[in-house]
Order: C-alpha cells, then structure tokens, then sequence
C-alpha cells in the first residue's frame, strides 16, 4: 500500500517523451485552456482513459448486473454532460480530451463570462471567489456537473461580488459600443452644386522707365 502520508501519482505519464504531434497537440491545448503545466493535461487524459477502459470491460460483460453497471456508468456520464442520456455504451469510446476539458471548473467560468480570460477565470478559483452549489471550489479541474452550471457565482464576502468591479466583464452591447463607433451623420445640405473653376486676372504689365520718358 505504500506509506500514506506519501500522496500518489493520479496521472499516467506518455510512454515516450518526445513525440511531436504529441506535444504540439499540448501545446495547442495547454493555451487554450489555460492549464498550468503539462501534468494537469496528463490528469485530464488519465481520466479519459479510465473511462474507456471501463467501457472496453463492460462491453464485454454480460447478465443482470453488467446491465447495472452500465447504466450507472452511462448516468455518471449524463451528470458531467459528456455523453447523452440515451445513447449506447460503444459511444463512450468516441469521447476526445476536449469533450473532458470542457467540463473543468475554469472553462466553465470563463465560458459563463464570469472572467474576461481562462487564465483569470483559473485566478478566480484559485483565490476562493468562486462558488459552486453553495460550496467554495478553489480547484480549477474540478469536473462540473450539469446541474451545478446555473449555481456558479461569485463568494458573498468576495469584492468580485459587485458587478460594478473594474475586474467584472463587461456586457457585450457596451463592449460592441467601444469596439465599433457609430459613423458621423452628415448634414443634408440639399443639391451639391458645381465647383466653378477660378478664373486668373490677366497680369498687369509694368510700364519701363524708357516708356516714361517718351511719354
């Protein structure tokens, strides 16, 4: 069993270090959703995979209590809103790292528009501002239930409580506001009339001092 003040690992590592679609996959991924380091994507695929591995065994079970189990796997599935609520057990294998990234605490935040960026939705959660179902969650990979998506708010004793906080985002029609002013109405001043062009005076010419004198 191991000693158990030592915590153990809860992530399985890739099996070869350097693959490079690999890991411009993480990459790609790692900005998108804002994850700290390369451990918390190994988090998320360690997850993905021990649902399909217990997909792969029930599949191949059969009788009365096979049957349970697929149905509680299939309704935990429904609760994280990663699979339909009636749809088969083959189809849990068509799940992807995203449709599992896309249920962590700090996608949801930000795609509820609680935070402006994920990398402050993750400050937000990180702080204790978030609550989720009357509960603070301080961890941002916390796997968010369907039924807990409409009770995210902001902490009571939190100052991002006041939706006038410099750090709140603002409504989208005073963004679009800002982003594209309105076009400058001009005057209607009638038929335009046409430029006449400036007629040149003919130069004076100067008398010379020869032509005085014969004068």
């Amino acid at each position: 069993m191991g000693d158990p003040k030592k915590q153990r690992r809860k992530f399985d590592k890739p099996s070869h270090p350097w693959q490079r679609d690999r890991l411009e996959e993480e990459r790609v991924l790692l900005k998108e959703y804002g994850l700290k380091n390369k451990k918390e994507f190994w988090k998320m695929n360690s997850i993905l995979g021990k649902f399909k591995a217990q997909t792969k065994s029930l599949i191949k079970r059969e009788g009365e209590q096979a049957e349970k189990e697929k149905t509680l796997f299939l309704e935990k599935l429904s609760k994280l809103k990663l699979m339909p609520g009636d749809t088969s057990i083959e189809e849990v294998l068509n799940l992807t790292i995203n449709d599992i990234l896309e249920r962590r605490l700090q996608t949801i935040v930000f795609r509820s528009g609680l935070a402006k960026s994920i990398k402050q939705a993750r400050q937000f959660i990180t702080h204790g501002h978030i609550i989720v179902n009357k509960k603070k969650v301080n961890i941002p990979s916390y796997l968010v239930r369907i039924d807990e998506e409409g009770l995210l708010i902001f902490s009571e004793f939190s100052a991002l409580a006041d939706e006038e906080h410099p750090e709140r985002k603002m409504p989208e029609k005073v963004i679009e506001k800002i982003e594209e002013p309105e076009p400058v109405k001009e005057k209607p001043t009638g038929k335009k009339e046409a430029s006449k062009p400036v007629e040149k005076k003919p130069a004076e010419k100067k008398e010379t001092p020869k032509e005085v004198k014969k004068k």
